[in-house]
């Protein structure tokens, strides 16, 4: 019998990798008639050392961030897939996206190879690696464009 998912989670932030993620999830999710759940973290450690500006930085971040999770709704619908909600989430990347399958019946998590954090990457690990090693269901980690060409040079290509 085929692995059929019904909850597929993907961690989105604005990269050109996610947005590939968000683009292979929608696919997936029409192929298994499953429900597609995006979730954005808005990284609350970046905003510690502006106290005073913390509640207006966090709400610009978090409006431009409802406008992208809009804009992959709309997309997704026009797709021809209904079953489609998000999530704005605050804290640690790695801890928050770990934590949302646990919750959510997530059976699937498709997420892209790398994000915008190049000095997050670099100081703490990728959230990427975290999440495959750390999560309780099947990962994806998404690699190449719909057409299967490796993702970097469909970028540079554009």
């Amino acid at each position: 019998m085929l692995q059929q998912y019904k909850h597929i989670l993907v961690p989105v932030d604005g990269s050109y990798e996610a947005e590939l993620a968000f683009k292979k999830a929608v696919a997936v999710a029409k192929r298994n008639d499953a429900d597609l759940h995006l979730v954005h973290v808005v990284d609350t450690r970046a905003f510690q050392n502006f106290s005073s500006l913390d509640t207006s930085m966090v709400e610009q971040v978090t409006e431009t961030a409802k406008k992208t999770l809009d804009k992959y709704v709309a997309d997704a619908k026009a797709d021809g897939l209904d079953k489609i909600d998000y999530a704005i989430e605050y804290g640690a990347p790695k801890t928050i996206i770990g934590d949302v399958p646990l919750g959510n019946d997530t059976d699937l998590i498709m997420i892209g190879a790398t994000g915008l954090n190049a000095v997050g990457r670099l100081f703490i690990g990728s959230v990427t690696e975290y999440v495959t090693r750390t999560a309780v269901c099947d990962v994806i980690v998404v690699r190449t464009d719909l057409d299967n060409q490796p993702a970097k040079a469909a970028h540079r290509a554009e």
